[in-house]
Formats: C-alpha cells, structure tokens, sequence
C-alpha cells in the first residue's frame, strides 16, 4: 500500500472523528432524529458537524485525483507528499473550526485545494 492510498483510507474514516466530537457528551441525544437534534447544536458541536459536512464533501476530487494520478504513473513520492499535505492540511481544518478561527480555517481549507490542484497537474 503506498502512502498515498494509506491517505485515501484515513481521510475515508476521518470525518466519523468529526462527527464523534459533534455528538461528544451525547447530552439529550436522539438516536432517532440524529440530524434534528444535530441541527439544534451551538458552539462547538455545530461547528464539528458542519466540518464532518465538508470533510464528506471534500474525499470525491481528492479520492478520484489520488487513484488517477496513479494509475498515469504519476511520480510516486509527489503522489505520496500532496496527498500528505492534503490530509494535513484538513486536519487543521478540523481544528480550526472546532476553535471557531475562520480565516484560519479558510487558509487550510485552501491550502487543501491547492495540493488537490498540484496532485490533478502531476498526471
């Protein structure tokens, strides 16, 4: 397994961790209507949930970008360090918006991209 498909199965799993602080404390939790009592959060569980919401968002172009540039023969090592940087960068995008820092979040939110970007012009 190359680092790069070892990206793919973290970033897969990574938005559960969002998803997870969201619903940490489980306090009135509604097993039944988990999105209404979801939508009902402040503070730092909506900001979890709307992270697990792009980080669901963001694995299609990265996922397809990854197995693409792979199967073209791309440069193994620039695969390996953009998809790195990707999984970097969108872990601090967890963190920023769990600390309710926006710009922040939208300098690693592009930063993302950008690796995305660069991985799509390797092929």
């Amino acid at each position: 397994m190359t680092i790069a498909y070892a990206c793919l199965l973290f970033m897969g799993l990574f938005p559960y961790v969002a998803a997870g602080i969201a619903k940490k404390g489980f306090e009135d939790y509604d097993n039944s209507m988990p999105r209404q009592w979801l939508a009902k959060q402040t503070g730092f569980r909506a900001r979890a949930n709307a992270a697990q919401a792009n980080l669901f968002e963001s694995l299609p172009l990265f996922f397809a970008v990854v197995i693409i540039a792979q199967i073209a023969n791309a440069p193994q090592a620039r695969i390996d360090l953009l998809a790195l940087g990707f999984v970097a960068a969108r872990i601090a995008y967890l963190v920023c918006y769990l600390a309710n820092w926006p710009t922040a979040r939208s300098i690693v939110w592009l930063l993302g991209l950008v690796c995305v970007v660069t991985l799509f012009f390797q092929i």
